[in-house]
């Protein structure tokens, strides 16, 4: 599980931050992570939810989605199915490359330089995906038997599917964490993963 995946040793290759509310995010030199709040300037900061539909149905959650992880790997799937997809372009705060992301269990702690964050759980994909690139939600959603489908994805605003075609679903839009130790981060740093103790959790969305 903690093993790099591609045989590479995992990296940072994008950072990416927006101090508005925007489906994308903007590619930075650096980013700034504060201990229990986030990424210095982006909209998504905080110790309370900041998510627009779920700080409207309940202000006063914990926010679990401080940070947003995407593997790299997952741009490459989308651009060989015909998307044309950039760092930043999903939302992302981070970008890695060489590690599976998606198989870490809850709490798993990604140690990047002095910095620390503690994975909290999958990011739910939106219908939004759609209204990027058309057709992108099949790519980001599927199903749990990797059995290619012609059917509809239909998420609400902030997911919740279960299933397509009766069969459950795997969410691949990446990771949720939370900062535990503050400090900056740049493309090309290192990523050094710290499971939690046993038994694992897997994980589910935030």
């Amino acid at each position: 599980m903690t093993e790099p995946i591609s045989g590479e040793l995992p990296v940072v290759e994008a950072v990416c931050r927006a101090q508005m509310h925007t489906f994308s995010k903007t590619v930075v030199e650096a980013i700034t992570l504060i201990e229990g709040m986030g990424v210095a300037g982006d909209a998504h900061a905080g110790t309370l939810v900041q998510h627009r539909s779920r700080k409207k149905r309940a202000p006063n959650q914990v926010n679990l989605r401080q940070v947003h992880l995407i593997h790299a790997e997952l741009l490459d799937e989308a651009r060989a199915a015909g998307h044309e997809v950039a760092p930043g372009d999903l939302g992302e705060n981070v970008l890695t490359r060489g590690l599976d992301l998606l198989g870490l269990p809850t709490d798993t702690r990604l140690v990047i330089g002095e910095t620390s964050v503690r994975i909290t759980g999958l990011r739910n994909p939106c219908r939004q995906i759609d209204d990027f690139s058309p057709g992108l939600l099949k790519v980001v959603v599927a199903r749990e038997d990797g059995v290619r489908t012609g059917s509809d994805v239909t998420l609400g605003a902030t997911g919740g599917s279960e299933s397509i075609d009766g069969v459950g679903i795997v969410r691949k839009s990446g990771v949720m964490a939370v900062v535990e130790q503050g400090g900056r981060i740049e493309a090309g740093m290192a990523i050094r993963v710290v499971l939690p103790r046993e038994p694992f959790r897997s994980l589910e969305p935030v």
